[in-house]
């Protein structure tokens, strides 16, 4: 039996990756993946632009929901997860649909990557010599460990993970970095990329952040806040809640937090923009073409056979 194909459909934020989703789930009899590492958490719907099940219109979906805001993401779970749900979607004869902007997470689907293993105790022993002696002497053991991290970390959270490997490992925190050749593990594989012109684009991110605003972004940020939002570290830092908890505690307004986080978004859409530019797999279509779906089946038939 032929596998289906996994079709993924990456892009940046706002440029229109849940709507060609849809119809493609539509077309090919596809249940739909998650890869927007913020839309994993419970709760965090209207900053995340998570879909709802009135939108999704029975489409089924997967990996929404699925941790807690206090609860790190996991690059390396993502990918466990990941793969046994494409493998179950495909065991039931429909496609997996990936879709999201979260370009390590979906690499790390695809292709073959190797993450580091993680000890709890000694990650503790760590952070306990971090408090004792300060950062400047884990900095010089990393520096003499594994020179090229050390040039580029800048915070202690990193400082101590980079160190656990090395000291769990004996091998450099680099040497487990996704590397730009891609060696796929899942086949076979058709990667859509959406672009947009990108004044079209700020423009779509200013509007969907006014809209997050009115629809109750704020009180959805306060709800979160009561449920340890800030001491997730990585839904606390997810852009637009980070700019609503400085509202929260009144040293933000809301209009200035509206702005910082258009501001904030459209630098991460960039970002999204030039890792998936980098991905030689991607087949680019036009987003506001008015017939994408119908040149998106069309590049999954060519490519799929």
């Amino acid at each position: 039996m032929t596998q289906a194909p996994l079709i993924a459909v990456v892009g940046a934020t706002a440029s229109g990756k849940t709507g060609l989703s849809l119809e493609l789930a539509r077309r090919l009899n596809a249940e739909v993946v998650n890869a927007d590492s913020m839309q994993l958490y419970r709760g965090m719907n209207i900053g995340t632009a998570k879909i709802t099940a009135e939108q999704a219109e029975g489409v089924p979906h997967h990996l929404l929901d699925v941790l807690h805001v206090t609860e790190d993401a996991s690059v390396a779970r993502y990918q466990s997860a990941a793969r046994e749900v494409i493998a179950d979607i495909r065991s039931r004869g429909r496609t997996p649909l990936m879709v999201g902007g979260s370009g390590l997470y979906i690499r790390a689907a695809l292709d073959t990557i190797e993450f580091p293993p993680t000890d709890p105790q000694l990650r503790a022993q760590i952070q306990a010599q971090l408090t004792a002696d300060g950062a400047a002497a884990l900095r010089e053991e990393l520096r003499e460990a594994d020179p090229e991290t050390a040039s580029v970390i800048k915070d202690e959270r990193r400082l101590v993970r980079a160190l656990e490997v090395v000291r769990l490992t004996g091998r450099t925190f680099t040497s487990f970095m996704p590397q730009r050749v891609h060696e796929p593990t899942l086949t076979p594989v058709v990667q859509l990329g959406l672009r947009m012109d990108r004044s079209v684009l700020h423009d779509r991110i200013a509007v969907r952040v006014q809209l997050m605003r009115d629809s109750g972004l704020l009180e959805e940020v306060r709800d979160l806040d009561a449920q340890g939002l800030r001491g997730g570290k990585t839904a606390g830092a997810a852009i637009g809640y980070q700019q609503f908890l400085r509202v929260i505690d009144g040293t933000q307004t809301e209009e200035d937090a509206v702005e910082d986080t258009i501001v904030a978004t459209r630098k991460f859409a960039r970002r999204q923009e030039t890792w998936f530019r980098a991905d030689p797999r991607t087949t680019w279509l036009d987003s506001q073409d008015p017939h994408i779906a119908d040149r998106a089946m069309e590049a999954i038939h060519r490519q799929a056979g």
